[in-house]
Order: C-alpha cells, then sequence, then structure tokens
C-alpha cells in the first residue's frame, strides 16, 4: 500500500476529484493553502495499492495542468522596500505536487 499525498490548485480540485470517481479510487480531501501566493488548494489522501499508484499519477498528470497567471505582490518580502514588486507579474501555477509515501498499515472501518 501506498499513500500519495496530492496537493492541487482548487481549479484543478473538482476535475480531478471526478476523475477519481470515474476510477474508483477512494481519496479524502482538505482544503489547504499556498504558502508563497497564499491563494487556495485543495490537498488529497489517497490509499491506494501499488500496483494503482501510476494509475493515479495518471488521472493527476490528465487533470492538473499548471498555467501562468498575473499575481500581484501583497507585501515586501522580507520587510525590505528595495526588494518589493509593486507590479503585477506573472507566475507558472497550478500543476501538482505529490508525494508517495509507503504505508506500514491501513484500515477501513
Amino acid at each position: 500500500m501506498k499513500l500519495v499525498i496530492a496537493i492541487i490548485q482548487d481549479k484543478d480540485s473538482q476535475r480531478f476529484s471526478n476523475a477519481l470517481i470515474r476510477e474508483n479510487i477512494r481519496a479524502t480531501k482538505l482544503a489547504s493553502t499556498g504558502g508563497f501566493l497564499r491563494s487556495g488548494n485543495t490537498t488529497f489522501f489517497i490509499g491506494i495499492e501499488d500496483e494503482r499508484v501510476e494509475d493515479v499519477l495518471t488521472i493527476i498528470k490528465e487533470n492538473c495542468k499548471s498555467r501562468e497567471q498575473l499575481v500581484s505582490p501583497i507585501s515586501s518580502l522580507g520587510g525590505n522596500a528595495d526588494s518589493y514588486i509593486p507590479y503585477p507579474v506573472e507566475v507558472q501555477v497550478g500543476g501538482a505536487t505529490v508525494f508517495v509515501l509507503p504505508i506500514e498499515q491501513y484500515f477501513q472501518f
């Protein structure tokens, strides 16, 4: 068994969740917030058999795309006014950050 932890941008969350349901893959999802852009994410916890991990990774790749987005900085970084950028900058957002961890024991009650 493996635990797949997938952190997905909110814009991709519903599409990804629907794809998991179509493939009969159970998941627990939690609302989360990114540290850099402070934007909404959804974190999925998926307990899955070793032989189905690739299926989950394929679903993630097909449903969670990165994109360019203009963001306005909230405040100066580190409190130094010299490093503050007062205009919107284009950054890459979306996609997914995925961790695959071994599970010693798995129970469903």
